[in-house]
């Protein structure tokens, strides 16, 4: 058993009040994990739709979110090559990574050497699930017109530069004149700041009688439909993520009201218009097949390594920060990828 200390997720509210630090004790490792002693963890947007009581899948409260890490490996199981001791990895976890300790699964980590803990955390969660995207669900071809919502952020720019390395035509959907410049130097074609009026219109106008092929969609709700309707012929309408259900302030009626904003979707008109929906959840992909998360973490480190990818960091906050780096990830007013660092770290 191992003494620890970790950010514990205790009520639903807003940052300040939603967290305690808390000592806890992990249990013993089974035969194929690894106990990292964690230099560093990043936040996710799905961590806020957690703290707000939104995210079905998180444990009951009180719990330790979280969902990748830095740091060096201090314990392995009976099944684990004792070569990975003292390794330092990039890893993932199933909750549990707001943590000083983390206890994981052999699989779902990859040796980083010294590699910068900002650059491996962008790489886990958000550059992993834009592979996975990218490569996998939604096929990206040479040419294809994709849309990519909150481009600025972490999942976004990735999604970006994955996109333009496949020879396709990127819109970039944003909120600021800073975003606009990053996404730009990203690669992005053509950029909406969906401040300036409705972005639908605004990129019916951009492509003419032409229409998109693909939309990397974490938004959901009213921008279902819009996207929807800017699809064409072999379309595919990627839902990654329900941000616009964190706006609500009524409970299940706000609940109600996002779906209702979503529209129904009749299976017989998909086939008819050959047009798809595809829904992405990565913690079901680690659940059923992991093997898929392996590759695609060990591909994206490799591409790093080779220069061939570029990670965003949107900030380093320390321990003493941590709610302060939560509410501004919901306050949307970050870009890229946001960490924070314990105050002691290992040797």
């Amino acid at each position: 058993m191992k003494q620890t200390e970790a950010f514990h997720l205790v009520k639903k509210g807003n940052a300040e009040s939603a967290f305690e630090l808390r000592s806890t004790t992990l249990p013993e490792l089974k035969g194929k994990q690894v106990l990292i002693e964690v230099q560093a963890f990043g936040l996710n947007y799905a961590d806020v739709m957690a703290r707000l009581g939104l995210y079905r899948e998180a444990p009951p409260m009180p719990c330790v979110i979280g969902y990748e890490v830095v740091g060096l490996i201090t314990q392995v199981g009976n099944e684990v090559d004792a070569a990975l001791l003292g390794k330092r990895v990039v890893g993932f976890c199933r909750f549990g990574g707001y943590s000083k300790h983390v206890i994981t699964e052999e699989y779902a980590v990859s040796v980083i050497d010294e590699m910068d803990a900002g650059v491996a955390l962008s790489l886990a969660t958000q550059f992993v699930t834009a592979y996975y995207m990218v490569h996998r669900s939604a096929n990206v071809y040479a040419g294809e017109r994709i849309l990519i919502h909150a481009a600025a952020g972490g999942v976004g720019t990735a999604l970006i530069q994955l996109c333009k390395m496949k020879g396709a035509y990127v819109i970039a959907k944003v909120s600021s004149k800073e975003k606009e410049t990053l996404v730009r130097n990203l690669g992005a074609d053509e950029v909406i700041n969906y401040k300036e009026g409705d972005y639908s219109e605004k990129i019916s106008a951009l492509l003419g009688k032409d229409r998109l092929d693909v939309s990397f969609n974490p938004v959901a709700g009213s921008t279902f439909k819009k996207d929807w309707g800017l699809l064409g012929t072999g379309g595919r309408l990627v839902l990654f993520g329900g941000s616009e259900l964190s706006n609500g302030k009524w409970g299940l009626l706000s609940t109600l009201n996002f779906v209702r904003r979503m529209g129904f979707v009749v299976p017989i008109g998909l086939m008819m218009r050959s047009k798809s929906i595809i829904g992405i959840n990565m913690l079901k992909i680690a659940d059923f097949k992991p093997q898929i998360l392996t590759q695609c973490l060990n591909e994206v480190v490799q591409m790093v390594k080779l220069g061939q990818i570029q990670t965003v960091v949107g900030g380093v906050y320390k321990q003493s920060e941590f709610t302060k780096a939560h509410r501004l990830l919901e306050e949307g007013k970050t870009i890229g990828k946001l960490i924070i660092e314990w105050d002691e770290q290992p040797n």
